[in-house]
């Protein structure tokens, strides 16, 4: 146990890396406190170990599930009886088929949104394989079409005691609409699923469905004062010490509230998305939070989301209200341009000056106007390697490291 609290000390000072984007792997169960265990992997799980029975918050993604299965039973040999699912995202639902082929199937409690997400997933399995391998960069991603059903479901809070603990769940909206946090009061512990990461929170993902600012930062603040001496996040590392979970919880509220405030109160005085998306920055004074650093998502995709949220798909720009195509548009810029390739050479020179977001749009046009030509997808390529590798975000380096394969490959010049 002793390992464990060095390592998250560590995580915290910011000495080593432990988060959603490049969090711990483990081979074993790493103990937290008598009966109470970490198993770190992309979606942790969470066990307890009481009265002869097994009992997860949450179960990790699908293509570990033999592994988690495997780990889990060393740990423990007593049958799962109950496990909570954090919301709906495959790597904390995905774990639980070796366990439900079992004699004695586990019980399942969610939130009562996670069904629905799951009915959307199958609806759109086919988007969700895209959007996810270009998020992670896994070529070979096969997307869910069915799902282990949870047999519980709540709305707003539910208190579930079992093998001698006792769970008090409560429904947040956050990263998903159908969150449940626990808190473990015979353990002071407290377990926030993906509303906390370790990096700023992934509320602005760009590929995928909305998700809530100022919801996410009410959950925080009634986290924070649950009093918890113990966080296990289902993504990273634990934290230790109730003035650490407080300080973690309070300031990503924090950070997330400036947001809100600073993107509403623009909205309400009539400015265009693309001036607030300039303009909103996070609070200064948290600048050197580890656990808010931009790994994952970046907050100007949080902007973008809130005015999705509040307002609507209109931008404020009225050429893109009923916009020419894409083509079309790039087409005339490129004939006034005097020919696609000038555009070309101009993403490259704006590249060479670091102004990577206009070399972008430069890139785009040149392929856009003659989506044949291989020299222009050479370029569009090299200017979003360019791209990608500028970026820290998790979420604009796949896309941007996709974009640059696709044109690679279409350059002639194989795998990019």
């Amino acid at each position: 146990m002793s390992e464990i609290r060095t390592h998250a000390d560590q995580v915290w000072n910011g000495r080593i890396d432990d988060h959603i984007a490049g969090g711990t792997r483990a081979d074993a169960v790493i103990d937290i406190a008598d009966g109470l265990g970490l198993l770190p992997g992309f979606g942790n799980a969470i066990a307890f170990r009481s009265a002869g029975e097994l009992l997860l918050f949450d179960t990790g993604n699908p293509l570990s599930a033999p592994r988690t299965h495997a780990i889990l039973r060393e740990w423990s040999g007593d049958p799962l009886t109950l496990a909570f699912y954090s919301h709906g995202h495959i790597d904390h639902v995905g774990g639980l088929d070796p366990f439900d082929a079992e004699p004695r199937p586990p019980q399942v409690v969610a939130q009562e949104r996670v069904r629905d997400r799951f009915d959307r997933y199958a609806l759109t399995a086919g988007y969700n394989a895209l959007i996810n391998r270009r998020q992670f960069g896994i070529d070979d991603l096969r997307w869910p079409r069915t799902y282990r059903l949870p047999d519980v479901t709540f709305r707003d809070a539910l208190t579930v005691t079992r093998a001698g603990l006792t769970f008090e769940l409560f429904h947040a909206e956050g990263e998903t609409d159908d969150a449940a946090v626990a808190y473990v009061p015979e353990h002071r512990l407290l377990l926030p699923g993906d509303l906390f990461v370790w990096v700023s929170p992934n509320c602005g993902n760009p590929q995928k469905a909305q998700r809530y600012p100022r919801e996410w930062a009410q959950a925080l603040r009634r986290m924070a004062g649950l009093g918890a001496e113990i966080m296990l996040p289902s993504h990273g590392a634990p934290i230790f010490g109730a003035d650490r979970v407080e300080q973690a919880l309070t300031d990503t509220a924090e950070w997330l509230e400036s947001l809100v405030e600073q993107t509403l109160g623009m909205m309400n005085d009539g400015h265009p998305l693309d001036e607030i998306v300039q303009r909103v920055t996070p609070p200064r004074h948290l600048a050197d939070r580890v656990y808010l650093r931009a790994r994952y998502d970046e907050p100007e995709f949080v902007v973008r989301n809130l005015w999705r949220r509040y307002g609507g798909w209109y931008d404020g720009n009225p050429a893109r209200l009923k916009p020419a195509p894409d083509a079309v548009l790039a087409s005339a810029v490129a004939e006034l341009a005097c020919g696609a390739r000038v555009l070309a050479d101009a993403a490259l020179r704006a590249r060479d000056t670091g102004e990577l977001r206009l070399a972008g749009h430069l890139a785009e046009m040149a392929t856009q106007a003659e989506p044949d030509d291989p020299a222009l997808h050479r370029v569009r390529a090299e200017v979003y390697r360019a791209r990608a590798e500028s970026e820290e975000s998790l979420m604009a380096r796949g896309i941007f490291r996709e974009t640059a394969r696709v044109s690679g490959e279409l350059a002639g010049e194989g795998t990019a």
